[in-house]
């Protein structure tokens, strides 16, 4: 399956044209008219990389790569009418990471996309993603929505071994064992605090999880 791309832009002719090109480089688009639209979707999507237009209903660009940057490192692309040195800077500022003025060549916008993927796929190759939690596994940190959570030895192993295998359902033994390398009775009551431990640091609601979820009579396992 593709990346995903996010194009928030209010002209349909354009949004239809960057379509065309980047289904073409085999990618999969979410498209917005306004700027509010995007952010609701980007949240529940959780796209790839974004491409911004400056001008656009509600959200602007540059309020929208604000907002996205809150809780988000995708990569972003603002797309503008505007060329001049000063907004283009103030985009980057905001922490986009690429900028280019209309009218543009969408081959190029093509080319830019992919260039920013590649150096995504790069810089994420020890990062376990799932939703909007974030793993690192060369420095043991975990962040959700861009907040950093501190996890005890434990709770990362238990983590990481669930976050490799996203809706699988892993058992207490399972858990034990790839934790710790040994298994004893009594452990499962063990696994069950860690589970609660880890659900108080990524739940929302511990008491309506929406990560680790149990399976009754079988174990648990991390929602997709």
């Amino acid at each position: 399956m593709g990346p995903l791309i996010l194009i928030a832009e209010d002209d349909a002719d354009i949004r239809s044209l960057l379509r065309l090109y980047l289904e073409g480089e085999g990618m999969r688009v979410l498209e917005a008219a306004d700027g509010n639209t995007a952010l609701e979707l980007a949240r529940e999507h959780t796209p790839d990389m974004a491409i911004l237009d400056v001008m656009m209903p509600g959200l602007n660009g540059f309020e929208l790569t604000r907002a996205l940057r809150q809780y988000s490192d995708l990569p972003i692309l603002i797309l503008s009418a505007k060329s001049q040195d000063n907004d283009k800077i103030l985009g980057l500022n905001l922490g986009a990471d690429d900028y280019i003025a209309k009218p543009f060549n969408p081959v190029e916008i093509a080319a830019r996309v992919k260039a920013q993927l590649r150096r995504t796929a790069r810089r994420s190759g020890n990062v376990l993603t799932v939703r909007d939690l974030a793993l690192d596994t060369a420095s043991f940190q975990l962040t959700k929505r861009g907040e950093s959570i501190l996890l005890t030895p434990m709770e990362y192993k238990i983590l990481a071994m669930l976050m490799r295998s996203p809706g699988r359902i892993f058992t207490k033994i399972q858990l034990y064992e790839g934790a710790i390398g040994t298994y004893f009775e009594g452990d499962d009551n063990t696994m069950m605090v860690h589970i609660s431990k880890l659900r108080d640091k990524l739940e929302d609601d511990p008491r309506h999880p929406q990560y680790i979820i149990t399976v009754r009579g079988l174990g648990y396992k991390l929602e997709k």
